[in-house]
């Protein structure tokens, strides 16, 4: 493509900035990145914004690529077709290059009475809504958390540790990313933290009132706080504007994250679905994978073939309080294996990690193409046995419906 290319990053997060700043390597290439935050959210400290320990805000100075240009807006609709972005504030801007980097927030929740009284923190405007809630609250009042993945166990822990009196409701199984041997210690820990751990299919939350929370098994638990980390959803801009989603809403894409409409669209993070297998959402995934979205696009200006994705490094660290944490391993599929490291080497691991992200952003924002987890080798053989095992039950699964 001669001349200058303009290429629009829409969401500024993990994956949105990763991609952003690593389009900078070349100089025929401008940059625009919107999102509706003035500041970079470090997501995987929400909930230290909700125990106190943080604010989870970043200068978007200290990450973004100087040759980057911000605007402060929310995209409301993608014109495939005519290659231009509405904002929320007006006009249309154009782009040779999209790159779909929305992210994730909380999934709508569906059990009567979660919407109206219960606390979602998955986005920064939640947990900052939470905050001078459970200030107000004293000390003893019962705090609900419901959902047991890593939020609902990292703001469980969190809260206990400050002496509030947490409930911790699975609705089925505590940690369900984690080997049995992490979840007995994570169970350990919270015990020690003072946090009842309710688990099993008869603790799923049938109801949420103003002061209780309603199990399957009839129980109602007192609660003057109750915290929702329930499930994730994603943005409805690609099926508003059009574009091919999978159930959840993600944006479908071939394996070298371009969409399965238009090669002009490139998705990364948690709303890209490859070949309909998307990644785990996570961090882990989202920088990588805002890597390998820029790559694509670079590619396809230097008149190359995109490389596939292959992710070839998994893992999920919790924390648990100030003090302890876990760091659960896992193979090439993204399942736990029996290694994890724990208690007070698993926080220091855990917040080696949460410092080295915007370091990572930094490093690639001062040095573009210097990432390079995402081209670590291997992964890509696992990747295909995965798509193969997938595209085969697909069939199968049509012949059971018929």
């Amino acid at each position: 493509m001669a001349g200058n290319t303009h290429v629009v990053v829409i969401g500024g997060g993990y994956a949105g900035v990763m991609a952003a700043n690593r389009l900078t390597l070349r100089d025929d290439v401008t940059v625009t990145l919107i999102n509706p935050r003035a500041d970079f959210v470090h997501r995987v400290r929400l909930h230290q914004l909700v125990g106190g320990s943080d604010d989870a805000v970043v200068a978007y100075r200290d990450v973004l690529a100087d040759g980057v240009r911000l605007v402060v807006d929310t995209v409301t609709r993608i014109d495939a077709a005519g290659h231009g972005v509405t904002p929320a504030a007006g006009g249309t801007l154009g782009y040779d290059y999209l790159i779909y980097a929305v992210g994730s927030g909380s999934a709508e929740p569906s059990v009567p009475g979660a919407a109206e009284f219960a606390y979602p923190i998955a986005t920064l405007e939640a947990a900052q809504r939470l905050r001078p809630v459970l200030d107000a609250a004293p000390a003893t009042a019962p705090v609900t958390v419901v959902g047991a993945g890593p939020t609902g166990i990292e703001t469980a822990a969190e809260l206990a540790e400050q002496g509030r009196a947490v409930t911790l409701v699975c609705g089925g199984v505590l940690g369900p990313y984690l080997h049995p041997r992490g979840r007995r210690s994570v169970a350990k820990r919270l015990a020690k933290l003072g946090v009842t751990v309710l688990d099993g299919s008869d603790t799923k939350v049938t109801a949420v009132t103003r002061e209780a929370v309603r199990l399957a098994d009839g129980r109602e638990l007192p609660s003057e706080v109750t915290v929702w980390t329930v499930g994730f959803g994603v943005p409805d801009l690609a099926a508003r504007s059009g574009l091919s989603t999978d159930a959840v809403g993600r944006l479908l894409t071939d394996e070298t994250l371009t969409s399965v409409d238009d090669t002009r669209i490139v998705a990364a993070g948690d709303s890209a679905a490859p070949s309909g297998l998307p990644l785990r959402m996570s961090c882990l995934n989202a920088m990588p994978l805002g890597a390998r979205a820029a790559d694509t696009v670079l590619s396809r200006l230097a008149g190359e073939q995109p490389e596939n994705l292959h992710q070839s490094l998994y893992a999920q660290c919790v924390s648990l309080g100030r003090s302890a944490g876990i760091y659960q391993f896992a193979n090439r599929s993204d399942a736990a294996v029996w290694l994890h490291i724990d208690d007070g080497l698993g926080a220091r691991l855990k917040e080696l990690v949460c410092k080295g992200i915007p370091k990572h952003l930094t490093d690639e924002a001062h040095k573009p193409g210097s990432y390079k987890l995402h081209r670590m080798p291997g992964g890509g053989a696992k990747r295909r046995q995965l798509l193969r095992a997938d595209r085969a039950e697909a069939p199968a699964a049509a012949d059971r419906v018929a």
